[in-house]
């Protein structure tokens, strides 16, 4: 398996709540709760325009788009209609992390948008600095000629929205994590875009040992000299070759591999702090602590529930 394989693995995408949104033109939907978190939209019957800063995109029935970063954008029925807060519509709970929207008119319901939005966690795990290289917009239509066996997904998704069967909230909220996550791993198999010097630098036999070995020890005690031995060669090239191709310094990125895993540990996995600090190799948990607020910008008891 090679590295970018592995890396890959620790790749997390996880629903934290979805909507039912069916609804009759003309309308503008703000979609501005989710920031920092992942978005992804699935327009069953439409068309929709999809309003990011000064970008439009039109996304026909049968279309989805992943917004990895999430932040504000509009879903509106015409690019220059105003956007107005999704909070501002009444929701009815359908099952569990799932609700409804139905702002609807009289006539025939054939003329009405039907949309289906999640809010996600997305967590690359060990390669996390691609979100921030990855585009704004990731659509899916895209990658239909090189993933023809997305199709299918997408007209699941299309039936489940439509024929409102027993069950078809659940399933739509699981379509959508397994499309999300589709399209993030064929970015990272089609090259990453304009982040390919990234990947391929991974790929580097040289380099990819010194960044496979921070990741599969992140807990010992590595200085510049140790991860220049693993690459090969002097400490100055090593340092300048690092900064170059991940954009930080050596030992920064150690220290946010750590606090990556950390933050997972003690967040996700409950686990206590001071185990956390021990397993990374902190001498003691107030040591861990200065360094946990020093990278996150926030001490990792916040993480508790």
């Amino acid at each position: 398996m090679d590295l970018i394989s592995e890396l890959l693995m620790g790749m997390r995408l996880v629903g934290l709540n979805y909507r039912r949104i069916e609804i009759t033109p003309p309308f503008g939907l703000r979609m501005g709760e989710a920031e920092g978190k992942a978005q992804f939209h699935f327009i069953a019957r439409g068309p929709v325009f999809l309003r990011a800063g000064e970008t439009v995109h039109e996304i026909q029935s049968g279309g989805a788009v992943l917004l990895p970063r999430g932040g504000a954008h509009d879903l509106v029925s015409q690019p220059d209609l105003p956007g107005r807060d999704l909070a501002a519509y009444e929701t009815t709970a359908l099952c569990n992390g799932v609700s409804a929207i139905r702002s609807c008119s009289a006539g025939p319901s054939s003329n009405n948008v039907l949309i289906f939005s999640g809010c996600m966690e997305f967590d690359l795990g060990s390669m996390h600095p691609l979100i921030g290289l990855m585009p704004e917009v990731m659509r899916v239509c895209t990658l239909l000629d090189r993933y023809p066996e997305l199709l299918p997904m997408l007209e699941a998704m299309e039936r489940e929205a439509v024929g409102n069967r027993a069950g078809y909230a659940g399933i739509l909220a699981r379509l959508a994590d397994v499309i999300a996550a589709f399209v993030v791993r064929a970015w990272v198999e089609c090259g990453c875009g304009d982040a390919s010097g990234w990947v391929a630098a991974l790929r580097d036999p040289r380099l990819g040992r010194v960044i496979a070995a921070i990741h599969r020890d992140p807990g010992r005690n590595w200085t510049v000299a140790e991860l220049a031995r693993e690459m090969g060669s002097s400490r100055s090239v090593f340092a300048d070759r690092f900064v170059q191709v991940t954009g930080v310094t050596p030992l920064r990125y150690v220290a946010e591999v750590r606090m990556r895993l950390a933050a997972q540990w003690i967040g996700r996995e409950r686990m206590p702090i001071e185990t956390a600090a021990q397993r990374l190799g902190y001498a003691s948990q107030a040591a861990f602590s200065r360094a946990f607020k020093r990278v996150t910008g926030y001490a990792p008891g916040r993480l508790r529930p």
